[in-house]
């Protein structure tokens, strides 16, 4: 750390005092990394912690006595630690303004309670202790230039005795010298990106590599010149239109075994242009032509500023175009690509030469199989890979051929690898021209960047001009760098510039890629940090922008590990949420609010956002903002409560806490956003039987029933017969669907609409089918052919909501009649195949009223070819919900004889053996009846007592459901009449069970038990005949 401080922070010029800590991001991000080691040390290092420091740490605090609470003992103006060294003293006393600190464990603690002031305190205690080292350890282990033998010291002294002491403060010292190797890591990423060439250090490695140019065999270069011999007064040689962008001279270098290299030197690096020159060599006329001439882009080479391996990093906010130019016609050069050799990657042109020729034999033999299959026009000494983007403006991906441990593809990822919903929205050729916004914006860059607090505004002011949701100007801020500026603007303390920023990242933030960017850059971080400011309108602008960006996973899970969620909630809090007009206080509290629903509406698609803002106390709140009558705040409230209502615990919490009824009363609401979103909380929230109770008792099914007749808004329309579908569940609810003829306009809504709204369509009408009066109307209204015609479809649900209403509506014989003629049981069967085991089973439920409702039922089951062998195979199935669905569709097949001996010969009776030791009383059921009807042919009866079908049958008299006991008697009846049956029933004390249901009032499970015993008991008469004569 000492090491850090003294060579890589930058200090102010001391004068005759000690200098200070400069405010610069080096300085901020390595404070930064010393507080996240000060802070965790405590926890990570518990034995270390404890030590206590050879001298305190000693500096003036911005502190107070109040922020010190449990552990310190405060007396007016002194704090000091109940905590206290061997010698008594206390590990941290705080006297007047001066704090000490004899602990790291101490100075862990101070700086949690530090909060917002844990930077300023930081640097006070390093501006004030040099060389913190020799406080913590003494001054043998102070920092100096040279060599350091601290180490060196440590060791033998550890050698040389055992104290424990000695050991502790050698870990101790490991760790700050730890430290001290990643903060000057850090710093050298920092400084390096600040390098930049300038003529006179270009002109010293120029001479330098003439000297090995030339002739001989012992030289590297045959020759290397400058373009121009005229030098401007700067040292540059390029034209001064090309020196405003940072180019300082052109160079062209002769190898002795290959073309000619033509380089640009600029500030931001070497450059190697790909070109074949096909003029005379006359290199002095090179010159380029300006970008409002040529009408191609105003940089011949758009220079990146920032580190090669930190763009790799964050290439999606951080990537600038490469666009190929058009040279003056004179000169007759085709520039096909242009290699970035940044000086930070490769330290300077010589090295890069360097590099480049003792590479050169596997470079040149590449390129030279490469020109074989490339036009004579395209040959270059490099190759490059060059990605669209969606911008408009090419982002080239570099990459030299040979391959090299440190000289690899540069090239920034142009797919964005985010795991959500969000995708880059267009692509488009990058050669398109751009127009003029995106230079007018450009020009405004350099005084948004190096100007005053005034020009930044001014420049601010001037960028709003443009029209920000104009793509070209939203990609021209990201492109010239300007999106970190306005970033950084965020963190200053002037409230006019962070303000001018919000507006202009709230507008661009509605484009994907900008979004992304902004994420990239930690500007989210700094948004959800300005919440807690005490200016109400940036708190406005950060809540907005949150909401925009935070539209991917990623950015909402930012917001929540950096404690967004509760300061979103916070916003929400306000005593005007009843209030119909509003005093201007009240209404910038509202738009406060407004603002922070809308981010939370954002964050609240996350299920762990869901979660915080509940343990926020986001639901209470919430509900108080329900019950205001002004649309523009209720949008988002309701927004963000349709999306919670995915959870149980929500939709519970809007029951109990009153917001059906407000939910109800926006459903006639004049805004259809708002009817959208309240339809689509009801859809969701009436899963719950109360829920359906509540809205018909507050008079929502009436408001639900007139919004079917707005057709044209399908989101609402699909929220609205959502709502409807759910509702219907309920029987007291369809008869107020009938009552206000919403039945009828479902029908009219079943052709011409998106899968989705078809889906709940259908879904209500299945459920209204139950009642034989609604299936009447669905007949009457022509609503059967085209519920068939929707079986034909694909989409798993709709197809489990159809097969479910044309089962419903089968039961019907009338129904049922225009079913078969329009050939719709054909279409359920095959539904059977369905990989879908829901489409299974549904399918399988509405086969069966067709069959038991068809006139000819036998013969029309028979005329599928394959279909009884296919509903046999179902029941290999897992699903239970299948199983019992096949099962009820068997016993209506085993009505008629002939399909009977069919799918016994299919072996039905064996698979139906084998799912006799469920314990789902559903199949059980099911599976009985299967089984009581499939015993009337032939010697199925046998089989199935052969199968160990009958001892698991005994057991379902055990079940407390009495449909099980019914159906489970009238199978075993029909097996007793095979003797070993009989015998296998005695043996498992059926009898016995048996009499219990001989006296239920069910007429059918009586005769059934009596009949079985009756059985049972003749053959015991029989056996005692034949025994005893």
């Amino acid at each position: 750390m000492g090491a850090a401080l003294a060579r890589a922070a930058q200090w102010t010029a001391a004068g005759s005092g000690t200098g200070t800590l400069e405010i610069t991001p080096l300085n901020e991000s390595l404070l930064n990394q010393i507080i996240k080691f000060a802070e965790d040390f405590s926890t990570r290092h518990p034995r270390e912690a404890a030590f206590v420091f050879r001298e305190p740490l000693e500096w003036k605090t911005q502190l107070g006595c109040s922020v010190f609470g449990e552990g310190y003992e405060i007396n007016g103006a002194t704090v000091q630690s109940e905590a206290k060294g061997k010698d008594g003293q206390p590990l941290l006393l705080l006297m007047a303004s001066t704090l000490r600190v004899r602990s790291f464990d101490q100075l862990s603690s101070l700086l949690q309670i530090s909060m917002e002031k844990k930077l300023k305190e930081a640097q006070a205690c390093l501006e004030a202790n040099r060389d913190p080292i020799v406080k913590i350890l003494g001054p043998e282990y102070g920092t100096v230039e040279g060599e350091d033998m601290s180490m060196l010291y440590l060791l033998d002294k550890v050698k040389k005795d055992d104290d424990p002491e000695t050991e502790l403060k050698m870990k101790i010292f490991l760790l700050l010298h730890q430290l001290d190797l990643q903060l000057l890591n850090s710093s050298l990423k920092h400084i390096s990106e600040d390098i930049r060439l300038n003529p006179a250090a270009i002109n010293n490695e120029v001479n330098l590599l003439k000297n090995f140019s030339g002739k001989g065999e012992d030289t590297v270069l045959e020759s290397l010149e400058y373009t121009s011999d005229y030098t401007f007064s700067n040292g540059c040689r390029a034209p001064p239109w090309r020196q405003v962008h940072g180019e300082i001279c052109y160079l062209v270098i002769k190898p002795h075994d290959t073309d000619p290299l033509y380089i640009t030197c600029s500030t931001a690096g070497v450059f190697l242009n790909g070109v074949k020159p096909t003029y005379e060599k006359n290199y002095q006329r090179m010159e380029v032509v300006d970008a409002k001439v040529s009408g191609q882009s105003q940089n011949l080479y758009d220079f990146t500023e920032k580190n090669v391996c930190e763009k790799v990093k964050s290439s999606a906010a951080r990537r600038r175009s490469v666009d190929k130019k058009k040279l003056e016609p004179s000169m007759k050069l085709i520039c096909t690509d242009i290699i970035c050799v940044q000086p930070q990657l490769f330290g300077s042109m010589y090295i890069y030469l360097k590099y480049f020729f003792f590479n050169k034999n596997k470079y040149f033999s590449d390129k030279a199989a490469k020109k074989d299959t490339e036009e004579e026009g395209r040959s270059s000494t490099v190759s490059l890979k060059t990605k669209k983007k969606a911008s408009g403006i090419s982002s080239e991906s570099v990459k030299i051929q040979p391959a090299s441990k440190w000289f690899e593809d540069v090239s920034e990822s142009s797919s964005e690898t985010e795991e959500d919903e969000e995708q880059p929205v267009r692509r488009q050729e990058g050669n398109t021209d751009l127009p003029s916004e995106y230079w007018g914006i450009q020009k405004l860059a350099k005084y948004l960047k190096g100007g005053n607090p005034t020009a930044t505004v001014i420049a601010l002011c001037s960028m709003r001009d443009f029209n920000l949701a104009q793509e070209t100007c939203q990609l021209a801020i990201r492109d010239i760098g300007c999106l970190e500026v306005l970033i950084n603007l965020l963190d200053t303390e002037e409230i006019k510039c962070q303000i001018g920023s919000l507006k202009i990242l709230k507008e661009i933030s509605q484009n994907t890629l900008i979004r992304h960017a902004i994420a990239d850059l930690g500007g989210l971080q700094i948004m959800v940090k300005i919440l807690d400011s005490p200016d109400k309108d940036l708190k406005c602008l950060a809540a907005e922008t949150i909401a925009n960006v935070a539209r991917f996973k990623r950015a909402r899970r930012t917001v929540r590990q950096h404690g967004g969620i509760k300061r979103l909630v916070g916003l929400l809090e306000c005593i005007s949420t009843g209030s119909t007009s509003l005093t201007p206080y009240q209404a910038k509290d509202t738009e406060i609010a407004r603002c922070g629903a809308l981010a939370l509406w954002s964050c609240s698609k996350s299920i762990k956002n869901k979660e915080a803002i509940r343990k926020a106390g986001g639901i209470p709140l919430l509900a108080r903002w329900l019950k205001c009558s002004h649309a523009n705040i209720l949008t988002p409230v309701v927004g963000t409560l349709q999306e919670c209502a995915s959870e149980p615990s929500y939709r519970l919490a809007i029951r109990t806490e009153g917001m059906i009824e407000n939910l109800v009363k926006n459903l006639s609401s004049e805004h259809e956003e708002l009817q959208m979103h309240c339809a689509s909380a009801i859809f969701k929230c009436a899963e719950d039987k109360e829920t359906r109770d509540l809205v018909r008792q507050h008079g929502g099914l009436q408001p639900l029933s007139v919004l079917l007749g707005n057709s044209e808004n399908k989101q609402l329309l699909g929220a609205v017969t959502g709502a409807i579908w759910k509702c219907a569940m309920s029987g007291e609810n369809v008869s107020k669907f009938r009552e206000y003829k919403a039945i009828e306009a479902l029908v009219g809504l079943l052709t011409d609409q998106p899968e989705g709204v078809l889906v709940n369509i259908v879904g209500a009408l299945g459920e209204c089918c139950q009642e034989p009066i609604n299936r009447t109307i669905i007949r009457k209204c022509g609503g059967i052919p085209p519920l068939v015609k929707l079986l034909a479809g694909t989409d798993q649900a709709l197809l489990v909501n159809v097969t479910k209403a044309v089962g419903a509506c089968a039961t019907e014989p009338e129904n049922m009649m225009i079913i078969d003629r329009l050939d719709g049981v054909r279409l359920l069967w095959s539904l059977l195949k369905n990989p879908n085991p829901d489409v299974q089973a549904s399918a399988a439920w509405a086969i069966c009223p067709c069959i038991e409702n068809a006139k000819d039922a036998g013969e029309m089951v028979r005329s599928f070819v394959g279909g009884l062998e296919l509903i046999v195979n179902l029941l290999k199935s897992k699903n239970k919900e299948v199983l019992a669905s096949v099962c009820a569709a068997i016993t209506n097949i085993a009505k008629d004889e002939e399909n009977l001996a069919v799918i016994t010969d299919h072996g039905v009776v064996p698979l139906l053996s084998k799912l006799a030791n469920t314990k789902n009383d559903k199949l059980r059921r099911h599976l009985a009846e299967a089984i009581s009807h499939c015993c009337m042919w032939g010697s199925n009866r046998v089989t199935f007592g052969e199968t160990k079908a009958i001892a698991p049958l005994v057991r379902y008299l055990k079940s407390n459901d009495p449909s099980v006991h019914r159906a489970t008697a009238q199978a075993l009846y029909q097996l007793s009449e095979d003797a070993n049956n009989c015998i296998t029933m005695h043996e498992n004390g059926v009898v016995k069970l048996l009499l219990a249901m001989v006296g239920s009032t069910d007429e059918i499970l009586q005769e059934a038990a009596a009949g079985c015993i009756a059985n049972i008991r003749r053959l015991a008469l029989a056996t005692e005949k034949a025994k005893y004569g």
